[in-house]
């Protein structure tokens, strides 16, 4: 690691990685032939029994990999990441999961500029799906329409949008730029939602503190579609979500319940008891699932953040 000092208006790029270096691999190429430059990598590798360390050095960027026998998880990591970066110096901050990369050369210098022009404060590229990239990876919903396409998107002319910006969106994880004195107002991810509801909750703060941010439609971040844990109810008009695996339900249901409490959120919490008792108990015909989300949720609410 290089101790000189970064040079003005200096990006950083922060990713977290676990056990999937093969992804990383490509996460890492795209970072490095962005034709803004990335002044440094800072890599946090939850996963070092099986390091991607490798990875890193051979990506061509001024790189630092963290290693973390403790699994921060996705909040925990993107922290530490963070962190490190404002403490290097960082004027902007970009980050990254390891399993999405910039859809091309020219996303960094598209979010910089835009965030330069308009006085934003974060920006994030339209996150789309790697396998079919004219749809989003996660829909998104404006007022009461849930948009699942970009063409959608780019339509949406109702809540303030233009032809290169959607305000007070964003994708914070996957591919977000954030000016570094942003972070002195919303600080950083919660390290105790260790995964799932994280960004969210990231959201929610970014959202109350005022600052300016959006989601440039000119820029195009592929990540896989993740919209597997929305179960349909209701014939398909309402979604629930819920995970098949145990663990992420444990980390979704705690997390939700912490979340609605807050600030900010709570006005959607009073919807999630009667969408959650008529998914669990008419759609699921499972009171003992409907059990198990209020407990978790209840657990949530009094911050009890056990791991799983």
């Amino acid at each position: 690691m290089n101790d000189a000092p970064l040079p003005p208006d200096s990006v950083v790029a922060v990713v977290v990685t676990r056990h999937r270096a093969d992804l990383l691999t490509d996460s890492l190429a795209a970072l490095a032939k962005q034709t803004h430059p990335v002044s440094h990598l800072i890599v946090i590798d939850n996963g070092p029994d099986r390091p991607a360390r490798e990875v890193v050095e051979a990506c061509g960027l001024a790189a630092t990999w963290l290693p973390s026998w403790n699994n921060l998880g996705g909040a925990g990591g993107f922290a530490l990441g963070m962190l490190h970066a404002l403490a290097l110096g960082a004027d902007w901050i970009w980050l990254g999961d390891d399993d999405g990369h910039a859809a091309d050369e020219t996303v960094l210098a598209t979010l910089v500029d835009l965030a330069g022009r308009r006085g934003l404060a974060a920006v994030s590229p339209t996150v789309a799906d790697k396998a079919e990239p004219d749809r989003l990876a996660f829909p998104v919903r404006r007022g009461l329409t849930w948009h699942r396409s970009r063409a959608a998107l780019a339509a949406d002319r109702e809540h303030g949008a233009d032809d290169e910006l959607l305000p007070g969106i964003a994708a914070l994880f996957n591919g977000a730029l954030f000016r570094a004195s942003a972070l002195d107002v919303i600080g950083v991810p919660d390290l105790r939602l260790f995964v799932r509801g994280d960004e969210v909750e990231m959201h929610r703060r970014l959202v109350r503190s005022g600052l300016r941010f959006g989601t440039s439609l000119r820029a195009v971040y592929l990540h896989p579609a993740g919209n597997a844990d929305d179960k349909p109810m209701l014939g398909g008009r309402l979604h629930a979500q819920d995970p098949d695996d145990p663990v992420k339900r444990y980390y979704t249901y705690r997390n939700r319940g912490y979340l609605v409490s807050q600030p900010g959120m709570r006005r959607v919490g009073v919807l999630e008891l009667p969408r959650f008792a008529w998914y669990f108990l008419v759609t699921k015909r499972s009171p003992r699932q409907f059990v198990e989300w209020l407990r978790l949720v209840r657990q949530g609410r009094a911050e009890k953040f056990h791991r799983a």
